[in-house]
C-alpha cells in the first residue's frame, strides 16, 4: 500500500478546467464581470445600447473600459472586497505557488464569511466543559457499539494498518468515532468557507488558518477537486478522521491502492491515513498511555495543566508526591493532568503515546477520551469473540 501522489497533467487539467468554469468568476481578457448573485455585466464587448456606434465612439468606450480594469483592485470578490489583507494573501499565491490569477479570483468570489464559524470558534466543547461530561459526549455505550461494529466490517483495513504503522485498531477506530461518529458527522461547512472566514475574519487565529487555507488550495490543485465541494468542520477539518488540510497533504494515504486519497467516503484511505498521522508523530504502543494516579502533597497539584510535553520523569513525580506509580518505570516521561469528576478532581499522569494522541488534537480531556472509548472498545470486542468462541 503506498501513497499516491497526482501527476502534473492531472493539476493541469484541473487547472484547465477551472479557467473554462466561469461561474461567479470574472476574466479580464474578456472584459465580463460577474457579480455575486451570477448576473453579468458586459463592459466593453457588447453596447448597452441598441443604437450603432461610430468608430470614435467604439475608441473611446474601449479607453474608458481599459482604464476601468487598470484601475480597478487586482483582486475583487463578494464578502473581502476591498481588503488589503486578502489581496496581498492572493499575490503572495500566484508569485510563491504559481496559482492562476483568475481561477484565485474564482474561488474568493464563491467563498462566503460565515458568522457561525467564529461563533463555534469561540466556544469549543474541550474550553467550556468539565472533564465529566466532555467523557459523556464520547464515551458511550451507543459509540462503544457503533466503533465495534465499524471494526467489524472493515477488519481487513484495520488489521492491515495495524500491520503497517504499528498502531493498534482499537486507537485507530477510537479516533474516528470521537471526530465523526464512524463518519455519521462529516461536517457540514465548505471548507473553502470555514478557512477564509478564519483566515481574514478571525484575528486570534488568523495567521495559522492562513497557512490551512494555502495547505487547502495547493490540496485542490493536486488532487484535482473542485474547491468548493470538500465539506468539513467549522474549523476546515475534513473526512472520518477530521484532517486539516496540511495533516491530509502530509499524512493521508492511498490505502487500497485505487489512485485516490479519499478520506471522506473512503473508509479504508481513512483508516490508513489515521494509523500513519500516528505512526509518523511516533506512537510506540507501551502501556500504559495515561494512569490515574494520588498526590500525597497536595501542593503538586500546582503542576497539573502546565503542557503536553513530557518535562519529568516518573521517579521525579513520585519524589514530588505523586503514587501510584510504583510499578512503572523511573525514566519514563510524564506530565500531570488534573480533571474535573462529579465528585472532585482526578490526577492522571500522561506519558508517552498519550503525548502523541495530543497532537492529532491539543486537548488532555480529548486524547484521555480516545484512550478511555478505545479500550472500552477493545474490551467489549474481546468478550463478544470470547462468547462467540467459547
Amino acid at each position: 500500500m503506498r501513497v499516491s501522489t497526482p501527476g502534473a497533467g492531472a493539476r493541469k487539467r484541473r487547472e484547465q478546467a477551472a479557467r473554462r468554469d466561469g461561474r461567479r468568476s470574472f476574466a479580464l481578457g474578456g472584459l465580463a464581470l460577474r457579480d455575486a448573485d451570477g448576473d453579468v455585466r458586459a463592459l466593453g464587448r457588447r453596447a448597452a445600447s441598441a443604437q450603432p456606434r461610430t468608430r470614435s465612439m467604439r475608441a473611446l468606450s474601449t479607453l474608458a473600459v481599459a482604464g476601468m480594469v487598470l484601475a480597478a483592485p487586482l483582486f475583487c470578490w463578494a464578502d473581502y472586497n476591498g481588503n488589503p489583507d486578502v489581496t496581498k494573501y492572493a499575490n503572495g499565491l500566484v508569485s510563491s505557488h504559481g496559482f492562476g490569477r483568475d481561477w484565485l479570483t474564482r474561488v474568493f468570489v464563491g467563498a462566503t464569511k460565515q458568522d457561525s464559524i467564529i461563533d463555534a470558534m469561540s466556544r469549543p466543547a474541550e474550553k467550556v466543559k468539565p472533564w465529566h461530561e466532555y467523557r459523556q459526549i464520547f464515551v458511550t455505550d451507543k459509540r462503544i457499539e457503533a466503533g465495534i461494529a465499524f471494526w467489524q466490517r472493515h477488519r481487513e483495513a484495520v488489521a492491515a494498518a495495524h500491520k503497517q504503522y504499528g498502531v493498534p485498531g482499537e486507537v485507530v477506530v477510537a479516533i474516528i468515532g470521537v471526530e465523526t461518529f464512524y463518519g455519521r458527522y462529516l461536517g457540514s461547512h465548505r471548507v473553502i468557507d470555514a478557512l477564509a472566514t478564519l483566515a481574514f475574519d478571525y484575528p486570534p487565529r488568523a495567521q495559522f488558518f492562513r497557512k490551512e487555507l494555502t495547505e487547502f488550495l495547493l490540496l485542490v490543485r493536486e488532487e484535482a477537486k473542485d474547491p468548493f465541494e470538500p465539506m468539513g468542520s467549522y474549523a476546515g477539518a475534513m473526512g472520518f478522521g477530521q484532517f486539516i488540510p496540511s495533516s491530509y497533504r502530509a499524512y493521508a494515504v492511498d490505502f487500497d491502492d485505487d489512485g485516490r486519497r479519499d478520506i471522506w467516503t473512503n473508509e479504508t484511505d481513512a483508516i490508513g491515513s489515521v494509523a500513519n498521522y500516528f505512526a509518523r508523530h511516533g506512537w510506540r504502543g507501551r502501556a500504559p498511555a495515561a494512569l490515574q494516579v494520588g498526590l500525597a502533597d497536595p501542593t503538586v497539584a500546582a503542576l497539573a495543566n502546565q503542557g503536553f510535553e513530557l518535562r519529568k520523569t516518573v521517579g521525579e513525580w513520585r519524589d514530588r508526591g505523586v503514587t501510584g506509580v510504583d510499578t512503572l518505570p523511573a525514566d519514563a516521561g510524564a506530565a500531570l493532568f488534573r480533571m474535573q469528576a462529579e465528585d472532585g478532581e482526578q490526577y492522571w499522569l500522561g506519558f508517552h503515546d498519550f503525548y502523541v494522541v495530543t497532537r492529532y488534537n491539543r486537548s488532555a480531556m480529548y486524547a484521555l477520551a480516545v484512550l478511555q472509548l478505545s479500550e472500552r472498545i477493545r474490551q467489549e470486542l474481546d468478550a463478544a469473540s470470547a462468547v462467540v468462541g467459547g
